[in-house]
């Protein structure tokens, strides 16, 4: 399906009515298809059955929790998951990406920006297995196969592990990857619970070759408590 997902098909499990009505009537304005399930485990036989381009996911669902829910999606599927929660508790986000959510939204949240956080979502999706070598974002180019960065045209001298981390975030742009993610990923497992600290400064030293405020990010969102978020250019100029 093309980028712009007119006509994506998106599954909603959510057990509240007023909810479920709201999000029915702005998706299918943007010309989404909608299927509902108000419980876990009807979604997750819809989820088997229906094969949904993006699930958006109520954590506190009638018939249990709905992070086991997404346990159990990720054991068989990589469908791009929103959380949906009540809760502002990073513990709670933290754990929904762990698990492996890729983004969550707050109630109560505005409709534009759930709208923008499932259109950066399928995009992502649907370029998770290009070849493109070669990743932009507006003034910021990364070369994969040559290992170069460029800002505004201009080389960017990067260590190694400043070159690792922003892959690993420009990989996963408009998603927001916690502290454990990227210390797996860019330090290895056995660095998860001691190193925090590196990445923070990583992040600083990267910020200051990107000419990133983290006041008005262009390109690396801090989310407090959680972790960090590459911003798509759309994200940006939000």
């Amino acid at each position: 399906m093309s980028e712009n997902r007119k006509g994506a098909r998106i599954l909603l499990i959510e057990d509240e009515p007023p909810i479920r009505k709201l999000l029915k009537v702005t998706l299918q304005a943007h010309q989404y298809e909608l299927l509902e399930s108000e419980t876990g485990s009807d979604g997750l036989l819809q989820a088997s059955m229906n094969h949904p381009d993006l699930i958006l996911l109520d954590l506190g669902l009638p018939d249990g929790s709905g992070m086991d829910v997404l346990k159990q999606i990720r054991q068989w599927s990589p469908v791009p998951v929103i959380v949906l929660t009540a809760t502002d508790r990073e513990e709670d986000k933290i754990e929904a990406l762990d698990c492996g959510a890729d983004d969550y939204v707050t109630k109560p949240f505005g409709m534009g920006e759930l709208v923008a956080r499932i259109r950066v979502a399928l995009r992502h999706a649907a370029g998770a297995n290009a070849t493109e070598p070669v990743l932009r974002f507006g003034q910021l180019t990364i070369d994969l196969a040559q290992r170069l960065v460029e800002l505004s045209g201009s080389r960017i001298k990067l260590t190694p592990t400043e070159y690792d981390l922003l892959k690993t975030l420009a990989l996963n742009a408009g998603k927001v990857m916690t502290q454990k993610q990227l210390l797996r990923q860019v330090w290895g497992s056995a660095h998860v619970e001691s190193e925090g600290h590196y990445l923070r400064i990583y992040v600083g030293h990267l910020r200051k070759k990107l000419d990133d405020n983290p006041a008005k990010p262009l390109y690396i969102a801090t989310e407090p408590g959680i972790g960090y978020r590459f911003l798509t250019v759309e994200q940006s100029e939000r």
